[in-house]
C-alpha cells in the first residue's frame, strides 16, 4: 500500500460477490454448475488487480521499461480475448436460455458487454503512446494508463456484481443442475480448443486449493461421460502449469506462428520428438509418397460442391416461389460460413507463417495472402440478425443468391490457388510429421463442437479410399495431446461408418444455428398463409410443418428446466455459432437483437429536440445536465493539484450533481420504472438500472471521502501554502491524483448507465405511454422533491442548459403543475428574473401581484365610474322626457326630433363606457396607474383617498351608487373572475378600509411605542417564548395593523380580518425587543445571532421550534411533516400533499381547494386531518365523526358515505312488519336514487322508499 499512496492512485478494492454465491455456501459447483462462471469472474478480478498494481508501480518509479510495457500489453490482449468469449457465452448461450423463461432481464447486460470493448481500446492506446514516447522520461503516460485501467476495472467489476446479484440467482432458480451443466458444456465446446487449453489452467492457477478441487470436479461432471471426452477434459485441465503469466497465453490464436524459432519451439513442445531436434529435420524436402497436406484438396472440393448445390436450390426456390426449405439452406450456409471463418484464421495464423519462412523464388499475389473477411461479411449480414422481418422472402432469396454467387466465384479462385501453389510447396518442403502437426494445429483453431460438425459433414463426402487415406495420418502417434487426436480420428471413423445419420446431422445443425435463422421459420409460416402462388400447397404445408416441428422441439428443449431427458444427462458435444461471431466478426451482429427491435435498430440516444413532443424526454434534460457536470468534475480534478482555486467550485458542483443524481435515481426507482414494469411486456426490464443506482451511490461516497480528506489536509497546512516543506504524507498532489482517478471511473460508469438507459428504456416510454400518462409520471416524480432541493436543482439546471432547453423544460413543468401553486412559489424565491422571462413561453403566471394595490385606489376608481354612469343614465332620461314626444295608440313611445336630441346630447356629453374609464389592473405594477384628477387639490397634488373624503362617512354611498359601481366591475372585459370578486369585496368594505387608513395615518410610530412591543410566553414559569400556537423567539409586525403579534393566529383571534403572512416584513426579537427585518436570527449584536426558531420559512414567514414542518412548493404553504419524498408526496391533479399509502387514489382536479361542508373552513389551508368520502368530496375527520352520528349521506351530493348494506337490510326487516293503511295500499311513488342516480317507483311510505335497481333507501321523491 505504500507504493499505492506514493503514486497517488487508490487501489480499487476487490468487490466480493453476494453472500449467496460466495465460497463456503451450501450450494456448490457440482449442484449448481452455472456458478462455474463465478470462477471466471474471480480470475478477471485478480488479473485486473494485478495489472493495475503493475501500472501503479511503474508510475511510481518513472522512466520506461520496454519489457514491462510489452508484458502488460500481451496480458491485456489475452484478457480481452478471454472477456470477449466470456461475454459471448453469456449473450449467446446463458442469456438466450434465460430470456426464454424470464423476459427483459438480460438486455441491459448485453448492452454493457458491447460497450466494454471501447475501454480496452483506450488501454491499448495508452500503451501505444508509451511505446512511441519511450525516450521521454516521465510518469505521466503511465499515470494515464493507471486511470484507464481503473475505469475499465470499475466498469467490469460493477457489471459482474450486478450479474451475481440478479442473473445468477435466476439461473439457479430456473434451470436444474443438469440443464446448467449442458449450457456450460455448450460454452466450452464453442471456444477454440487452443484457447480452452490456455483458459482452464490459467483459471485454476488463480483459485485456492479448495476451489481448484471443486472446479476440476465440476468440469469433469459437466463433460459427457464418454471415455475419450473425459480424457480430453483431463488433458485440458492438467496440460499447462502456469501461475499468472497470462501474457504468453492465447498467442497462437491471437498472433499465430512467427519465425523459424517460434515455429520450432511450438512444434517440438507438441510433437513426440526430442526438444533438441534439429530444425533441418523439421523442414526437410520430401521426395516421394503422399503428403498429409495433399488431403486438404478433398476438403476444398467438398466446400465448393456444397456451396454450388445450395446456390442451385436457391435458384429453384426463386423460380417456383416456394420457400419451405429456406430455413434449412440458411442453416447450412451458416455452418459453411463459420467453417470458412476458422479455416481463414488457420491459414493466416498457421500455414502462411510457415509459407513465409520457406525459401522460394516467387511470391503469391496480394489477395492470396489471407482469406478476405470482407467477402464473408456481406454473406454473414444476410445470414445473421440483420436479416429483417420486413424483407419479403422473395427479395431475401434474391439478395442471398447474389451474395452467394459473388462469394462462390471468389472462394473458388482462392481455393484453386491454394491447391495449386501453397499446399504443394509446403508438402515438398516440410517433413511428414511437420505437415501432420500443421493439420492438427489448424484443427485446434476450431471449437470442439464445430470441429465435430465439420468432420461429420466432411466424412459424408469421402469415398472409402479417401477415408482410409485420412485415417492413415496417425495423428494419435505423432502429437503429444493424444486424447484430442484420438477423438478427432474417432469422429472420422464414426461419421464414415454411417453411425451418424444425415437426419441427425441436420438436426444438430438446426439446433446449433437455430438462434441465427429462427426469424425465417416465423416468416415462412406467415407467408405460407398469404401466398396463393404455391404449386403444391399440401406438400408445402407438410414440409413446413415438419420444419417448424423440429424448431419447436428444439425450442421446447431449451425452455424446459427439468425433464426426463435431463435426468439421464443425454446431451452430446454442442456448439454456439453466435459466440465466435461476437469475437471474429462482431460487425455482422446487431447486438442485442431484442433491443434493436424496440429502438428501431438504432443504438443512438434520443436528442433533446424530442422534448417538445414527449414529456418523459425531459429526463434527457436531467441527463444532459448530469453529464455536463460529470465532465467538469473530471476536468477540475485534473487541475486541482496546480490550482487550489478550483476547490470551492468543485465542491459546489460535486454537491449539486450528487443531490440531483440521488433525487433523479430515487424518482426513477419509485415512479418511472414501476410504471414501465406495470406493462406486462416490460416486467423486470429496469431491475439492472435499479441495481446500478444503488452501486453508483458508492462512487459519490468515495469521491466525497477523498475530497474531505483534501479539505482536511489543506486546513492543516501552515499559512505559507501547500509548498511548505515537511508537510505530512499523503501530499496534496497525490490526493488530487487519487481524486482524479475516481472521477474518471465514476464518469465512465455513470455515462454508460445514462447512455444505455436512453437506448433501452426511454424509447419504451415514448412508444407505450400516452402524453397524459407521461405527464402524470413526471408529476409524480416532481411531487416527491422537497422545496429546498428544488431551490438548488432549478438554478443548477438552468446554468447547464441552453435557452431553448430551459424554456422547454419549464414549459413542461408548468404544464404538469398547472393545478398547483408552483408558479406562485417559483416567483417568490427566485429573484434573478429568469422565471418571468420563461413564464411568457408557458401559460401566464398564476401569481397575483395586483393584490398589493391600495384597496381605496380601486374603490375610488370604480366609485367614480359608477357615479358618472349613474349621472349619465339620469341625464339621458331627463333629456328624453323633456323632448317633444307622444304615445301612439299602440302604446309605443314616439319621439319627435329624436336624432336632433341625441346629437345635441352627444355634443354636450359623450356617453361613457366602462372600457373607456377602466384602468387595467394587470400583472405589471407599472400599468397600475389610475386617473384621479378629480381628487386633486388646488396645486394639482393628488391627495390620499381618506384625506380627500375625510371621515369614513364620506365614503357612504346609496344602494344605487353601489349597484352602479358593481355593474361597472362585472361589465369590465379586462378583469377575470378572481379580480372582479376582489374588487367587489373592496367596494363592500370601503368604509372599514378608509377607517383603518385614517388610523394608520394618525399614528406616529417614531414617538409612540408599537402596540405589543413586549415578550410573550408559551410557558411563563419556564420563561419559554412563544404563544399557545407556536414556540418561537420573535413576534411579527402585521402589515395590516402595524401591531405586534406572536403569530398570525393570535392576530386573527382578536382582529376582524385575517393577517396576510406573506406581506410581513418586520419582526421583533423577544430578547432585545428590537424591531428588525424578518429573518432566521436576530440581527442585534447583543443577541449574538439568536435563532428565532429551529424552523423558519422565508416565504410563509413561519417560525416554529418544536414540530417538524416542511414547505411544499406546489401548495406554496408550510405543512406538518418530514417532507416530500419522506412521509408525504404531492398529487399534481388533486393539488394536495398526501401520505405515501395514498399513492393509488382517485384524482379530482383541485379537490382540496374547497370548504368543509360542515364547519366551512377552507380545506386547502387547514391543518386538521381530512377525510375523503367515497363520492370524492372532503371534510374534516372530526366533522365526519360528528356528522355521521346522525347522517349517512354526503351533505353535498347526497350519496351514501359508506357501505350501507346492513343498514338497508335492517330497514327491510322493519318495513316488512309495518302495515300500510288501506287507503294507501298498492300506491306507488316516483323516486330518484341518490346512489345509482336512476329513476324508479317505490311502494307508498311516509319516509322510506327503496330503490328498485340497487336496493338503496337513499332516495328522494319526485
Amino acid at each position: 500500500m505504500a507504493g499505492e499512496e506514493a503514486s497517488g492512485v487508490a487501489e480499487e478494492e476487490e468487490e466480493e460477490p453476494p453472500a449467496a454465491l460466495m465460497e463456503g455456501n451450501i450450494v456448490g459447483l457440482v449442484d449448481a454448475p452455472i456458478l462455474l462462471l463465478l470462477c471466471f469472474h474471480k480470475a478477471l478480478r485478480v488479473e485486473f488487480t494485478e495489472l493495475r498494481r503493475m501500472a501503479v508501480e511503474a508510475a511510481e518509479r518513472g522512466g520506461f521499461d520496454d519489457g514491462l510495457v510489452i508484458d502488460i500489453r500481451q496480458r491485456f490482449e489475452f484478457l480481452r480475448l478471454f472477456y470477449k468469449y466470456h461475454s459471448a457465452a453469456e449473450d449467446e448461450v446463458i442469456f438466450m436460455a434465460l430470456d426464454k423463461l424470464v423476459k427483459n432481464v438480460v438486455n441491459a447486460y448485453s448492452l454493457e458487454h458491447a460497450s466494454i470493448d471501447d475501454l480496452f481500446d483506450s488501454v491499448f492506446h495508452c500503451l501505444d503512446v508509451l511505446i512511441n514516447d519511450r525516450h521521454q522520461i516521465s510518469s505521466t503516460p503511465f499515470q494515464e494508463l493507471v486511470f484507464r485501467i481503473g475505469a475499465i476495472q470499475t466498469t467490469i467489476f460493477q457489471h459482474m456484481l450486478k450479474e451475481e446479484e440478479q442473473v445468477f440467482p435466476l439461473l439457479m432458480q430456473q434451470f436444474s443442475s443438469e440443464k446448467q451443466a449442458a449450457y456450460i458444456w455448450q460454452f466450452m465446446c464453442s471456444i477454440p480448443v487452443t484457447l480452452l487449453e490456455d483458459f482452464l489452467p490459467w483459471i485454476i492457477s488463480i483459485l485456492s486449493s479448495r476451489e481448484q478441487i471443486e472446479f476440476i470436479h465440476c468440469i469433469e461432471n459437466v463433460a459427457p461421460k464418454e471415455k475419450l471426452l473425459q480424457e480430453l477434459v483431463h488433458s485440458w485441465i492438467g496440460g499447462k502449469k502456469q501461475k499468472s503469466d497470462s501474457g504468453a497465453l492465447g498467442v497462437q490464436f491471437r498472433k499465430g506462428l512467427g519465425n523459424y524459432k517460434d515455429i520450432h519451439k511450438m512444434y517440438t513442445s507438441e510433437v513426440n520428438f526430442a526438444e533438441n531436434q534439429q530444425l533441418a529435420e523439421v523442414f526437410a524436402l520430401q521426395t516421394g509418397g503422399k503428403n498429409p497436406v495433399d488431403g486438404i484438396h478433398l476438403w476444398h472440393n467438398a466446400i465448393t460442391k456444397d456451396l454450388q448445390v445450395i446456390l442451385l436450390e436457391l435458384y429453384q426456390m426463386r423460380s417456383f416461389n416456394s420457400f419451405s426449405d429456406l430455413a434449412s439452406l440458411v442453416v447450412q450456409l451458416n455452418f459453411m460460413a463459420d467453417t470458412l471463418i476458422f479455416y481463414s484464421n488457420a491459414l493466416n495464423k498457421i500455414f502462411y507463417p510457415v509459407w513465409n519462412e520457406l525459401p522460394k523464388d516467387f511470391t503469391l499475389p496480394e489477395y492470396a495472402q489471407f482469406l478476405d473477411e470482407r467477402k464473408i461479411e456481406g454473406l454473414q449480414n444476410l445470414l445473421s440478425y440483420k436479416a429483417h422481418h420486413s424483407i419479403p422472402l422473395k427479395n431475401y432469396v434474391e439478395k442471398l443468391c447474389g451474395e452467394l454467387e459473388l462469394f462462390l466465384s471468389w472462394i473458388d479462385e482462392h481455393l484453386t490457388l491454394l491447391h495449386k501453389q501453397v499446399f504443394p510447396f509446403i508438402g515438398m518442403n516440410c517433413s511428414h510429421s511437420m505437415q501432420q502437426w500443421l493439420l492438427y494445429t489448424s484443427l485446434k483453431m476450431m471449437p470442439l463442437g464445430l470441429a465435430k460438425c465439420m468432420i461429420t459433414w466432411f466424412a459424408a463426402h469421402l469415398s472409402e479410399e479417401e477415408s482410409k487415406s485420412i485415417l492413415s495420418m496417425n495423428l494419435e502417434d505423432s502429437v503429444a495431446n493424444k486424447p484430442l487426436a484420438a477423438i478427432l480420428c474417432e469422429w472420422v471413423r464414426t461419421s464414415y461408418s454411417g453411425k451418424i445419420s444425415t437426419e441427425k446431422f441436420k438436426k444438430d445443425l438446426q439446433k446449433f444455428f437455430n438462434s441465427r435463422c429462427s426469424f425465417l421459420s416465423e416468416q415462412i409460416k406467415e407467408e405460407a398463409k398469404l401466398s396463393r402462388l404455391q404449386l403444391d400447397m399440401q406438400h408445402y404445408n407438410r414440409s413446413n410443418s415438419l420444419l417448424l416441428e423440429n424448431n419447436s422441439a428444439i425450442t421446447s428443449d431449451m425452455h424446459t428446466s427439468a425433464s426426463a431427458s435431463e435426468s439421464t444427462r443425454n446431451y452430446d458435444t454442442s456448439y454456439s455459432s453466435g459466440m465466435n461471431l461476437h469475437v471474429l466478426l462482431p460487425q455482422t451482429l446487431n447486438i442485442p437483437s431484442q433491443i434493436s427491435c424496440r429502438s428501431s435498430a438504432s443504438n443512438s440516444a434520443p436528442t433533446i429536440s424530442c422534448l417538445k413532443s414527449t414529456p418523459m424526454d425531459h429526463i434527457l434534460v436531467i441527463h444532459k445536465a448530469l453529464m455536463k457536470d460529470l465532465d467538469y468534475l473530471v476536468l477540475a480534478s485534473s487541475k486541482l493539484s496546480d490550482n487550489v482555486a478550483f476547490l470551492t467550485d468543485f465542491h459546489h458542483r460535486l454537491r449539486c450533481v450528487k443531490l440531483m443524481y440521488q433525487i433523479h435515481s430515487a424518482s426513477e426507482d419509485d415512479i418511472a420504472f414501476p410504471a414501465l414494469e406495470a406493462k406486462v411486456d416490460f416486467k423486470n426490464i429496469s431491475q439492472s438500472y435499479t441495481i446500478d443506482h444503488k452501486l453508483e451511490v458508492e462512487h459519490f461516497i468515495k469521491v466525497s471521502s477523498i475530497f474531505d480528506e483534501i479539505s482536511r489536509f489543506l486546513v492543516s497546512l501552515p499559512n505559507d501554502g501547500i509548498g511548505t516543506p515537511g508537510h505530512r504524507e499523503p501530499s496534496y498532489k497525490q490526493l488530487c491524483v487519487k481524486l482524479h482517478d475516481m472521477c474518471i471511473s465514476m464518469h465512465k460508469v455513470l455515462s454508460d448507465h445514462i447512455h444505455h438507459e436512453e437506448i433501452e428504456l426511454l424509447p419504451l416510454f415514448r412508444e407505450h405511454f400516452s402524453i397524459q400518462e407521461q405527464e402524470k409520471i413526471i408529476g409524480c416524480m416532481l411531487g416527491r422533491i422537497k422545496a429546498e432541493s428544488l431551490q438548488e436543482i432549478i438554478p443548477w439546471l438552468m446554468s447547464s442548459l441552453e435557452t431553448e432547453d430551459q424554456q422547454s423544460m419549464m414549459s413542461l413543468w408548468r404544464k404538469v403543475t398547472e393545478n398547483t401553486k408552483f408558479d406562485e412559489w417559483l416567483g417568490e424565491w427566485w429573484e434573478e428574473g429568469k422565471v418571468l422571462n420563461m413564464a411568457k413561453v408557458a401559460e401566464k403566471s398564476s401569481s397575483l401581484p395586483w393584490l398589493t394595490i391600495d384597496e381605496l385606489d380601486i374603490v375610488s376608481k370604480y366609485l367614480v365610474k359608477g357615479r358618472l354612469a349613474e349621472k349619465h343614465a339620469s341625464h339621458c332620461k331627463i333629456s328624453i322626457e323633456n323632448s317633444q314626444n307622444k304615445i301612439g295608440l299602440s302604446g309605443n313611445l314616439v319621439v319627435d326630433n329624436k336624432d336632433e336630441i341625441l346629437n345635441e346630447h352627444q355634443h354636450k356629453e359623450k356617453p361613457l363606457k366602462c372600457a373607456d374609464i377602466t384602468c387595467e389592473v394587470g400583472n405589471n405594477r407599472d400599468d397600475e396607474k389610475t386617473d384621479f384628477s378629480g381628487l386633486a387639490d388646488e396645486k394639482g397634488k393628488v391627495l390620499p383617498i381618506y384625506e380627500k373624503f375625510g371621515h369614513e362617512k364620506d365614503l357612504r354611498m346609496s344602494q344605487e351608487e353601489l349597484d352602479a359601481a358593481i355593474r361597472c366591475v362585472t361589465r369590465d372585459p379586462d378583469l377575470n373572475l378572481q379580480k372582479k370578486s376582489y374588487i367587489i369585496q373592496c367596494l363592500l368594505t370601503s368604509r372599514w378600509i378608509a377607517a383603518q387608513k385614517r388610523l394608520q395615518s394618525e399614528t406616529e410610530p417614531t414617538e409612540e411605542k408599537v402596540p405589543g412591543q413586549h415578550p410573550s410566553y408559551q410557558d411563563p414559569q419556564k420563561q419559554t417564548y412563544g404563544c399557545r400556537h407556536y414556540k418561537r423567539n420573535c413576534k411579527l409586525v402585521s402589515s395590516c395593523c402595524d401591531t405586534l403579534y406572536t403569530c398570525r393566529k393570535c392576530h386573527d383571534e382578536v382582529a376582524d380580518h385575517s393577517m396576510d403572512r406573506k406581506r410581513t416584513t418586520k419582526m421583533m426579537c423577544m430578547r432585545c425587543l428590537i424591531i428588525q427585518t424578518i429573518g432566521p436570527t436576530c440581527s442585534t449584536p447583543s443577541c449574538n445571532k439568536l435563532s428565532m426558531a429551529s424552523y423558519y420559512c422565508k416565504i410563509c414567514k413561519l417560525f416554529d421550534d418544536e414540530r417538524q414542518i416542511f414547505h411544499c412548493p406546489y401548495c406554496n404553504l408550510c405543512r406538518l411533516g418530514k417532507g416530500l419524498g419522506i412521509d408525504f408526496f404531492h398529487c399534481m391533479v388533486c393539488n394536495a400533499c398526501m401520505h405515501p399509502s395514498l399513492t393509488v387514489h382517485t384524482c379530482r382536479a383541485k379537490c382540496f381547494e374547497d370548504f368543509c361542508p360542515i364547519c366551512h373552513e377552507f380545506i386547502f389551508t387547514s391543518s386538521a386531518p381530512i377525510k375523503s368520502l367515497r363520492c370524492g368530496h372532503l371534510m374534516h375527520s372530526a366533522c365526519f365523526r360528528a356528522y355521521t352520528c346522525s347522517h349517512y349521506i354526503c351533505p353535498i351530493c347526497s350519496k351514501s358515505l359508506g357501505d350501507m348494506k346492513m343498514y338497508f337490510e335492517m330497514l327491510d326487516a322493519c318495513l316488512a312488519d309495518e302495515k300500510i293503511q288501506e287507503e294507501h295500499a298498492g300506491q306507488t311513488q316516483a323516486i330518484l336514487c341518490n346512489d345509482c342516480e336512476k329513476r324508479g317507483s317505490a311502494s307508498f311510505h311516509w319516509f322510506y322508499h327503496k330503490c328498485p335497481h340497487c336496493g338503496s333507501y337513499n332516495t328522494r321523491l319526485l
